[in-house]
C-alpha cells in the first residue's frame, strides 16, 4: 500500500479497480456491532504491517482520492492476499 502512497495514490475509481488487484467499494463490518458500513462509497484493505499489538495499518480508498492510516484491529477491513515473486 506504501507503493500505492508514495506515487500519488489512487485519485478516482479507476485507480483501483483498473489495477491488476481489482479492488472494490466494499466498506467495513463496525467491531461494535457488525454493521456494514459505507459499502460502495469506500474501500478499506489491511495491510500486513501492524502498527502497534492494537492497531493495523490499512489503505482506503473513495471516488476522489486514496490514502493510508491505522485503525483498531477488530474493525472488518478486506483482505486481498497476494503471493510473493
Amino acid at each position: 500500500w506504501y507503493n500505492v502512497y508514495n506515487t500519488g495514490g489512487w485519485t478516482t475509481w479507476n485507480g483501483p479497480w483498473g489495477s491488476g488487484l481489482k479492488l472494490h467499494a466494499a466498506g467495513y463490518l463496525n467491531y461494535s456491532n457488525g454493521s456494514l458500513n459505507l459499502r460502495g462509497s469506500f474501500g478499506f484493505y489491511w495491510s500486513s504491517t501492524q502498527y502497534s499489538t492494537d492497531y493495523g495499518w490499512h489503505l482506503y480508498f473513495y471516488s476522489g482520492g486514496s490514502g493510508i492510516n491505522y485503525d483498531d484491529k477488530a474493525t472488518g477491513f478486506s483482505v486481498r492476499c497476494l503471493r510473493d515473486n
